[in-house]
């Protein structure tokens, strides 16, 4: 037990030690840094922080410009997506969801609970569009039958 109390209390000098050991050279190198500057190098450093605090605020609004643009191109995409029609749209159909499901596997999770389910929807709904459909066919077959029929009576 004194053996690991002893590791501890090594680990945490060594961590102290490192902490005062950057600690004092980052202060060291800061102050020579600026203390060994020559005027030249003032000057330098005087500018580059002045243009950068010029020319950040122009910088930004030109991003945000660009953004803004970005933004306005993808909601007008989207809203062209969304006008378009299509041709089965035009005729009233409605789209019946792909059968991804698979009849053969034998066990059952709780993913699958709603599987049979899924399944008795998409049959109920090809069955009624198929009515539908079967229904607007006789009707225009009995217009065109009404149409030729004029012309033989008439």
């Amino acid at each position: 037990m004194s053996e690991l109390f002893d590791l501890v209390a090594h680990l945490f000098d060594s961590v102290n030690q490192l902490f005062t050991l950057v600690r004092d050279r980052f202060s060291h190198n800061v102050t020579e840094s600026f203390s060994s500057m020559t005027p030249k190098q003032w000057i330098r450093l005087v500018i580059i922080v002045g243009a950068y605090a010029l020319l950040r605020p122009y910088i930004i609004k030109m991003g945000a410009k660009h953004q803004e643009k970005q933004l306005e191109k993808q909601f007008k995409e989207e809203e062209e997506r969304q006008t378009q029609i299509s041709p089965n749209q035009l005729r009233g159909e409605i789209g019946i969801p792909d059968e991804s499901d698979d009849d053969e596997q034998g066990e059952t999770t709780a993913s699958d609970w709603g599987k049979k389910a899924r399944k008795r929807q998409r049959n109920v709904l090809k069955k009624m569009l198929e009515a539908e459909e079967k229904r607007l066919q006789e009707l225009q077959e009995d217009e065109e039958d009404k149409d030729i029929e004029q012309y033989l009576v008439g």
